[in-house]
Parts: structure tokens; C-alpha cells; sequence
């Protein structure tokens, strides 16, 4: 069994190369795999190992960074390795929204606990704004939320100047982050009623039980797990090999749908030269399992 946990620290962080050097060997050293950025601003990472590992990797990540605590993390299960390999990215931002965030930005403690959460969505004049992208968007969501449908994030501080600066708003997105920078941006346009939900959906997914769940459908997260349900359990969804896009189990019932090819989504937006290679990659992989071999390219979507 493999534990996955999420994290993320908005702090000023220096020596950005050195620390990717120090990182990527301290995943390899403990056979973890999983990604981390890192910039000036702070990181965030979704890392997978066996549990002992990933608790002397968070211990050593803390005292390397010289971080005390996470902004927030998550914890979950897996009964196979969720990533391919370790990566270690240095970016500009670890959000990209072209705001970096400076200890001059502090903002006020705007989190709402899961518990809580349902009570303030339930508000009519509440706008519940989901800060995810809009194939996450489709998977699964709050019930009334509104998604932006911007496919890049930098873009979203053009959304959010159409709001009204005195309307309450709930931001939700997987594990917070996104949501924390964009809260930020809002308050200092003017914004006072700008709420978040403290963890992420995956926060609320762990702690509200189904039977008060306010979500519909699943989360979308960025591993072979592809999505996941109530209690972090994994979910139904898998990842189309033709354009990369969640698919769900209806989907693979269309007459569109060819395994590592086509879904409804890109069967008439892919060429004929396109699905050719899907197929011929779809019949090395089936080969590799065969054989009992790993295909280079092979997902591990169930």
C-alpha cells in the first residue's frame, strides 16, 4: 500500500537549484515518486511512497526549506504507485497568476472547515466559484457551483474582475492551493467577503460523510488514480490515450470509444494518421503485458 500526500508552502524559498538538486535525491534515496515545484514564492508537491518513507521525506523536506508547518496537506492510499518517477520543477510561481506571493501579501483567515462549509454554500447570495479547470469541473462538483472555464490558470484574474467586490464568494479547488492565490488577488482588488475551503475538496471528501455531502460525482486528481470518491477512495475515471481527457464509464460504452485511441471527446477532432499511432502504441502495450513486461509509455489508469 503506497501513501500520497499533498502539500503546500506559500514561504520565501532561496538557492532554488540547489534545493531541485537536494529534493530529487531525497526522493530517489527513498524511492519516492511524485512531483514538487519549487519557486521563490514556495512549493507544492504531491508526493507516493511506502509510509515510512514519505514520513522521513516530510520530515526532511520541513527541515531543508526550513518550514515549520504546510500551508495544508492531504493524505491517501493507493494499492499500486500512483506516479512514474520523481520530478522536481523550478517555476516563476508555484500558481501561475503573475502575483508572486511576499509576506507583504498576508491575507486574512478566510478558510472555512468542511464541517462548516455546507452551512455557507446553502447561502443563496453566496457565489461558489470552482477555481479548477473545466474538464476537472465536469468529473465532479459542488451542486450550483460555477466554473470559470479558463484553461489556464494566469488567465483567471480576468474572470474575477467581472465579479461584484461586495458578493460573498466560496472558492473551492482540489487542495487548496490555487484558491489561497486567488483569494489573495481578490482582497487586494477590494474583495472583503472572499471565503475558501479549508483543505480542498479532498479535505472535504475525507471528512463529510456522503450522506451530508454537498458533491456530485468525483474529484479529478493529477495521478494514475485519475479520480477519486467519499473517503478518498478511488474512483471510476480513466484517461483517454488519445487526448488525454478524464473518460468516464459511460463514456467507455460509446461507439466512439476505442481503449488507448479515442473517447467521445476527440473522435472527431483526432486525423486518421493520429489514430493510427495511437493503435500501433495501444498494441505495444498490450504486447509489454503480455510478456509481463512495462511499456515506456504505458499509464497505469484502472
Amino acid at each position: 500500500m503506497f501513501t500520497i500526500f499533498g502539500f503546500y508552502k506559500f514561504q520565501k524559498i532561496n538557492n532554488l537549484k540547489k534545493n531541485q538538486i537536494n529534493l530529487n535525491n531525497l526522493l530517489l534515496d527513498k524511492n519516492i515518486n511524485g512531483s514538487i515545484i519549487i519557486s521563490k514564492e514556495g512549493l507544492n508537491g504531491s508526493i507516493s511512497g511506502l509510509n515510512k518513507d514519505i514520513k522521513t521525506a516530510i520530515i526532511q523536506i520541513k527541515k531543508s526549506l526550513d518550514i515549520k508547518e504546510f500551508d495544508s496537506f492531504n493524505k491517501s492510499k493507493s494499492e499500486f504507485q500512483p506516479f512514474h518517477k520523481p520530478k522536481i520543477k523550478i517555476k516563476k510561481e508555484v500558481v501561475p497568476m503573475d502575483l508572486k506571493m511576499t509576506n507583504k501579501l498576508k491575507k486574512k483567515n478566510s478558510h472555512i472547515e468542511p464541517t462548516e462549509w455546507n452551512k455557507l454554500i446553502k447561502n443563496k447570495k453566496t457565489l461558489l466559484l470552482d477555481a479548477r479547470k473545466p474538464f476537472e469541473h465536469k468529473v465532479g462538483s459542488f451542486k450550483k457551483s460555477v466554473n470559470p472555464k479558463i484553461g489556464n490558470f494566469r488567465d483567471f484574474p480576468r474572470y474575477l474582475k467581472k465579479l461584484k467586490k461586495e458578493q460573498p464568494i466560496a472558492m473551492f479547488c482540489t487542495g487548496g492551493i490555487r484558491c489561497e492565490k486567488a483569494s489573495v488577488y481578490l482582497e487586494k482588488k477590494g474583495f472583503r467577503n472572499v471565503y475558501q475551503l479549508k483543505g480542498g475538496i479532498l479535505n472535504y471528501l475525507k471528512k463529510v460523510k456522503q450522506k451530508n455531502s454537498l458533491w456530485k460525482g468525483e474529484c479529478f486528481v493529477f495521478d494514475n488514480r485519475v479520480s477519486l470518491k467519499h473517503g478518498l477512495e478511488q474512483g471510476t475515471y480513466s484517461i483517454c490515450g488519445g487526448c488525454r481527457q478524464p473518460i468516464s464509464v459511460k463514456d467507455k460504452k460509446s461507439k466512439k470509444y476505442e481503449e488507448g485511441v479515442t473517447c467521445p471527446n476527440c473522435f472527431n477532432k483526432l486525423s486518421k494518421v493520429q489514430k493510427s499511432r495511437f493503435r500501433m502504441r495501444q498494441s505495444q502495450i498490450y504486447k509489454a503485458k503480455l510478456s509481463g513486461k512495462k511499456y515506456n509509455f504505458q499509464k497505469e489508469f484502472n
